[in-house]
């Protein structure tokens, strides 16, 4: 069984650990902990290993966020991976810092990484983790706030936070999305 782990973020050194690229944080963090590492490719920093018999596939799109769905779609296309084995990392301004929310689909919720996701794959049904990275901006800063680094109080909380996430990518992987969901979203 085969499947492809999408951690969204931006590439660049200036949005490295933002709270906009909690997804690459979490595909490296996966990725490390089962001893693999990334290597350039098409539309995507790309990894695999086995886990227990799974053929786990990882990318980190090089598209830059708002093209994300071109990544997806190539690699999902390229290793014949069906949608239901699609796990999208991605951050999440309506969940308060600390919190992570499964869900099995939905909408983009004004995320453009899920929106090019949604455009491109013509569909919303694929499973993703959303990571509260919480809203707290002043008005218009919006776009100031996500590409900032965590706060030190935040910081703080982060490898925690993160092996989490990884333990449930694990577990979707290995017992389902309603296993993960009913585990993971506390």
């Amino acid at each position: 069984m085969k499947f492809l782990i999408v951690g969204l973020g931006n590439i660049g050194d200036e949005y490295a650990h933002t709270r906009h690229n909690i997804g690459f944080d979490i595909a490296d963090e996966l990725v490390k902990k089962h001893q693999s590492s990334f290597a350039p490719d098409r539309y995507a920093d790309y990894a695999n290993f086995s886990m227990k018999g799974k053929q786990m596939h990882i990318i980190k799109p090089s598209t830059y966020m708002n093209l994300s769905g071109k990544a997806v779609r190539y690699w999902m296309e390229k290793l014949k991976i069906e949608i239901e084995n699609v796990f999208i990392l991605v951050d999440d301004l309506a969940i308060p810092f600390g919190k992570i929310r499964i869900r099995e689909k939905g909408s983009d919720a004004g995320h453009n990484g899920l929106k090019s996701i949604n455009e491109l794959l013509l569909a919303q049904n694929y499973a993703r983790l959303r990571f509260g990275i919480g809203a707290e901006f002043p008005k218009g800063r919006q776009v100031d706030f996500v590409l900032e680094k965590f706060n030190s109080d935040e910081q703080k909380q982060i490898p925690e936070l993160i092996t989490k996430s990884v333990d449930s990518i694990e577990c979707f992987a290995q017992r389902g999305i309603a296993v993960a969901m009913n585990l993971y979203n506390k």
